[in-house]
């Protein structure tokens, strides 16, 4: 599987779910059930390499904006949710979170922002296909620590100032 095919997968799930989180994630699950076992592998590696690109102060920040806080598990569920928008959006983002102040349509933190279930998306399609586990990605290991400089989520004037578009639109 090649990355457009991943992003694929992606728009025509969140599309099927008309952007409802939960649902895209059962419409992922049904659309790869159509693949195989393998397949389903190299989705599952393209998946985690952008969660884990995605490990930033700087989106967690835009998360914690946008979100109104973002605790370690909001964060997890959050990245998931950046790449359920698809690949215009999360490359935005991770080249500039701020940009997601234009990217977004809508956001309604009640129901965006968290996608844990879509994290588990390729897990459960392997599970119901083989009966097995989701064998090891042989991915590097994810980061430790967030990448870039750390940023103090409790400063809201540094906030502001560092993600002006965000904050404008969403804490204003």
């Amino acid at each position: 599987m090649d990355e457009t095919e991943f992003w694929e997968l992606i728009d025509g799930s969140r599309e099927a779910a008309e952007g409802d989180p939960e649902e895209q994630a059962d419409a992922l699950v049904e659309r790869l059930l159509g693949l195989d076992p393998d397949a389903v592998v190299d989705f599952a590696r393209h998946f985690e390499a952008r969660y884990n690109r995605a490990y930033s102060w700087d989106l967690w920040a835009a998360a914690t904006i946008l979100l109104g806080g973002a605790s370690d598990d909001a964060f997890d569920y959050f990245r998931c949710w950046l790449i359920g928008q698809g690949r215009e959006v999360f490359e935005g983002a991770l080249h500039d979170p701020d940009q997601l102040a234009e990217l977004l349509d809508d956001f309604d933190e009640a129901v965006d922002g968290d996608a844990e279930e879509l994290g588990y998306a390729a897990d459960e399609a392997y599970e119901q296909m083989t009966g097995g586990v989701m064998p090891d990605l042989a991915l590097p290991a994810p980061p430790r620590e967030p990448l870039g400089g750390y940023l103090d989520f409790d400063d809201d004037q540094g906030l502001a100032e560092r993600f002006p578009g965000l904050w404008d639109r969403f804490r204003s």
